[in-house]
């Protein structure tokens, strides 16, 4: 997939996140309600001198989840390991991380619905028992040792909380589920990173930003660093409303938030299926992207704003997604405005 602006993933030149990432709970914008609880918890695991029950966050890509793991550990004043589901193959990897952990110490591991199965069971009594069970030697030679852990939290992270294994999920003791931000809150999101970048962006500006980031922190950050270029040479160096329309019409992105590939899913429902109902496959190969760009990307928000639906036959255009194409039912323009 190339580098797609509107991603919610994490793209190579997002490194600048880390500055800008909070560390704490009070500089944390957003997801009130998983915040506040979070807090309790923590508080009360301090309290008792325990560390904190295993914590899955789950949502689209850009909410934070990965900003509240770092958060927790730093609340509970802890470290923090890392680690992501892809990169855990073989029982090796995960002993070798499970066995540098020290006590209170929180381990998160993103993409967690990503690991392979016999890795979740060598996870299972880790996480219950605090103890590792391996099989080392070769065949015909083998042993099972087991090695005791330091209590330990581990927070995972997961786009897809349905392709998890029930025995993996009931594992976890505190389940929270992040949602997209309102204009308002990525407003308040972009104030601060505009000021942590050293950037002078005016309100009315903030707001469009914010209208057209999707409802992500992480797109509306990256707007930001990419209207922060043209205000630099297109414009005076500060973000103002018309710099921003300018930079966001180069960008081509929408009123609405949408990109090409939105409007392409969206066109070929609509001309190639008369608005469906289509497979995702099908969609996938037209339109010449992965499938799991476009279930993870692409359709949360577009499903959120009532432009697309899922049925059991497949993909199916709304009457809203019809109306934001300027298109009638049958496929015709209707209004070259707007």
């Amino acid at each position: 997939m190339e580098n797609k602006v509107l991603s919610g993933e994490v793209q190579v030149d997002d490194k600048y996140e880390e500055n800008i990432r909070p560390s704490l709970f009070k500089d944390y914008i957003g997801q009130s309600d998983v915040k506040e609880n979070i807090k309790v918890f923590v508080e009360a695991a301090k309290m008792r001198d325990e560390s904190l029950d295993h914590v899955l966050l789950y949502g689209p890509p850009g909410l934070g989840k990965t900003t509240l793991a770092i958060i927790i550990a730093n609340e509970l004043g802890s470290n923090i390991k890392t680690a992501s589901g892809p990169s855990i193959e073989k029982a090796g990897d995960l002993a070798a991380i499970l066995s540098s952990l020290e006590p209170g110490d929180v381990l998160f591991i993103d993409e967690i619905h990503r690991m392979p199965s016999y890795i979740e069971e060598i996870l299972y009594p880790a996480m219950e028992d605090f103890t590792l069970d391996i099989i080392v030697g070769s065949e015909g030679n083998t042993r099972n040792i087991k090695i005791n852990l330091p209590p330990f939290t581990l927070v995972g992270a997961t786009t897809r909380a349905g392709d998890l294994t029930s025995p993996l999920r009931d594992r976890f003791g505190i389940i929270s589920k992040l949602q997209y931000y309102t204009d308002e809150e990525l407003f308040s999101i972009i104030k601060r990173t505009a000021k942590v970048l050293g950037v002078e962006i005016e309100d009315d500006a903030a707001m469009e930003l914010a209208s057209r980031s999707r409802g992500t922190p992480r797109i509306a950050n990256r707007l930001v660093k990419r209207v922060r270029d043209f205000s630099l040479v297109k414009g005076n160096g500060v973000i103002d409303l018309e710099i921003t329309k300018l930079a966001l019409e180069k960008l081509k992105v929408d009123k609405m938030g949408l990109d090409e590939t939105d409007y392409q899913l969206l066109k070929t429902i609509a001309l190639k299926f008369n608005g469906g109902p289509v497979g995702i496959e099908s969609l996938a190969s037209i339109i010449g992207e992965e499938v799991s760009t476009l279930e993870d990307v692409c359709e949360p928000f577009l499903l959120q704003r009532g432009l697309l639906k899922r049925t059991p036959r497949g993909r199916m255009l709304t009457d809203s997604g019809y109306e934001h194409l300027n298109l009638n039912k049958q496929g015709t323009i209707f209004d070259l405005e707007g």
